[in-house]
């Protein structure tokens, strides 16, 4: 293997860049179905590259990705998901003569996902040696390069560009077979699912290609389509005389092989990792989660057998799940997996897996929340009411708060909006355009016990339509000395919220008030938590009034500690508490550090909404009062917390 000369250069900054396919995969979303028949269809992205170079930065590894995409939204979307999952876009180009790649897939059956390419001209094989600049190539320890990419003389001409660059700087060379035959127009537009067609013209390729390579991966098919062989040992024979490079062959569900010196007689007389048995629910792209594994330790210097385990294990996830890259295991995911395994054949029926696969995957951290709640309804409709003033001054009152939270947060992170569907449609509209860090809704029918859901009772239709980004907010009045009835209802009210939001992927905070339905002990809320963890219930955020004490809030952190280290914490709410009251209560959240902000409202727009709609106050007074009264508070919290 070429080894790279530490002391001659700069320690890279990259573990690996992946050059070559990048596509938005639209699955059909009902499994058992022909594609013909699909009626609706999950968007992520795809494309080996793509996918090996997000699989590899959910694991840990530093990654980068050469590809082109179209100046259109999915190109977009390809760029700004790379960016999401922790990728290099330095080499994303824009192509603006072509459209990015789609990918039209179902799963029919196990093991059978018949698939449509829409290649015409597309974005990504237009790519060319001027897209490979030298000092990116020269920042990672290791290029990927992939089959699909010597298909066609421009492309092929960017990845032998590269590789040479690569090498001369003493830098790894992987090879991803990566063999589509209807990608070398060896099968038609239908088979898109097709392994293997014999081809010389490939073989003659994909031979040019190997002496230059430290690591070579492909499934039994693609063996052989690299070396021109007839069989699996006579291609690991061929592909050694020509490049001493470490070769993985991979064999689904037997998992894999790995050679690193002569290949013997015996095909089994290779490094094979531990085997992972899971059941099959879709093939498409467990290939790329299995480099990916294999990538986490091959280029972290560990054991081949490590590598060889981490890769079927990444392959097992891969299998198990819908999607390619959305759902690729991250590393904290994986090392769980590991260490405890699963009793479920069906890694996708793991909730305990699910969960970490959900919290370690959304977007973005939020260490600090202060939310402006507009979300009221029944409150705004009396004042309203007792004004004889018609409902729709409130659909325009509600978007004069947004201005008053953004003339605040002023496109800063850490700020946030809650606003309900009723009232605050066009407020939604308003707050999209701000660049808030987080963006609430409420789903419960106000002042409902027990609870109850706003709009329809079948919530999970209801979220569907609502905007990735936006998070699901359910209060709920619950006191642990509540009668059992009532309890066991709102629990499962709850539970089925918790569920529908994880089917659908939207964030959850679960707003708990108990002060008004019984005594307020240091102990209600913790004991309230915990009975809801003990349900499998764990939201994203928890909403919460203020506590009489530091104890008490030592025993909440306490308890989402134990029950939830992935929680992202709570937000305190108001109670239409005066400010300087609620002032006085951020010092005592000090004792939990779970307690990340504030989502309040009445504090805030009471008196300027009764101003407001009596037509005391102009519209710029309205947003000057409630700007304000939120900023006493950020500015309170940010002092708290010595933040300002």
């Amino acid at each position: 293997m070429v080894q790279s000369n530490p002391g001659s250069q700069p320690e890279p900054a990259l573990d690996v860049i992946t050059i070559g396919r990048s596509s938005v995969d639209l699955y059909g979303q009902q499994i058992g179905s022909r594609l013909e028949d699909i009626g609706s269809f999950a968007k992520s992205v795809g494309g080996c590259p793509s996918n090996i170079a997000i699989g590899t930065a959910r694991l840990g590894l530093k990654s980068g990705l050469i590809t082109r995409v179209g100046d259109e939204q999915m190109g977009r979307f390809i760029r700004e998901q790379a960016a999401r999952e922790g990728v290099a876009t330095d080499g994303i180009i824009t192509d603006k003569e072509r459209l990015t790649a789609l990918v039209l897939l179902a799963v029919e059956a196990e093991g059978v996902s018949p698939m449509i390419f829409y290649r015409s001209d597309c974005a990504d094989m237009a790519l060319d040696e001027g897209d490979i600049d030298e000092n990116f190539i020269k920042s990672s320890r290791a290029v990927l390069v992939s089959g699909t990419h010597f298909s066609r003389p421009n492309t092929e001409a960017a990845q032998r560009k590269a590789i040479r660059i690569a090498k001369a700087n003493g830098r790894k060379v992987i090879f991803d077979i990566d063999y589509r035959p209807n990608l070398w127009g060896l099968a038609g537009h239908a088979e898109g699912f097709e392994r293997y067609v014999k081809s010389d013209r490939v073989s003659s390729k994909m031979k040019e290609t190997l002496p230059d390579c430290d690591l070579i991966v492909g499934t039994e098919e693609e063996i052989l389509i690299a070396s021109g062989a007839d069989d699996v040992l006579g291609a690991l024979k061929e592909i050694r005389r020509l490049t001493p490079a470490t070769i993985v062959l991979k064999r689904g569900a037997m998992g894999c092989i790995v050679y690193d010196g002569p290949i013997a007689d015996d095909l089994e007389a290779g490094i094979v990792g531990q085997g992972f048995p899971i059941e099959v629910f879709n093939v498409l792209g467990a290939g790329d989660a299995f480099m990916s594994g294999f990538l986490r330790g091959f280029l972290r210097d560990e054991p081949l057998k490590t590598c060889a385990t981490w890769a079927n294990a990444c392959g097992a996830f891969a299998v198990s799940r819908l999607l390619c890259s959305p759902e690729y295991p991250t590393w904290a995911e994986l090392d769980y997996f590991l260490k405890t395994g699963s009793k479920h054949r069906a890694l996708r029926k793991d909730e305990a897996i699910n969960h970490i696969h959900w919290a370690s995957t959304r977007r973005g951290e939020i260490p600090l929340l202060m939310a402006l709640a507009i979300d009221h309804r029944s409150q705004l409709v009396s004042v309203a009411d007792e004004l004889g003033v018609g409902h729709e001054k409130i659909v325009a009152f509600k978007r004069l708060a947004v201005s008053a939270a953004a003339r605040v947060s002023d496109g800063r992170d850490g700020y946030g909006m809650l606003i309900d569907e009723r009232f605050g449609r066009d407020a939604f509209f308003d707050a999209a355009t701000k660049n808030f860090s987080w963006i609430g809704r409420p789903v419960e029918l106000p002042g409902s016990k027990p609870l109850r859901f706003e709009f329809s009772q079948d919530i999970g239709s209801q979220l569907v339509e609502w905007p990735l980004g936006h998070c699901i907010k359910c209060l709920c009045f619950y006191h642990p000395d509540d009668p059992p009835e009532l309890k066991s209802e709102q629990q499962e009210k709850l539970r089925t919220l918790f569920e529908a939001a994880r089917k659908v992927g939207r964030e959850l905070l679960v707003e708990i008030i108990a002060g008004k339905n019984g005594p307020l002990t240091d102990d209600t809320i913790a004991t309230a938590l915990e009975e809801l963890y003990a349900l499998g219930i764990k939201p994203d955020w928890w909403k919460l009034e203020p506590q009489a004490s530091g104890e008490a809030w030592k025993k909440i952190d306490a308890v989402i500690a134990k029950n939830d280290p992935w929680c992202r914490g709570i937000v305190l709410l108001g109670l239409e508490a005066p400010a300087e009251e609620l002032i006085s209560c951020f010092q005592a959240t000090l004792a939990a550090p779970s307690v990340k902000g504030f989502a309040v409202g009445r504090t805030i727009f009471a008196d300027a909404a009764r101003a407001w709609l009596s037509g005391a106050m102009n519209d710029e007074e309205a947003i000057a009062d409630m700007a304000g009264r939120f900023r006493q508070l950020t500015e309170a919290w940010l002092k708290t917390r010595g933040l300002h």
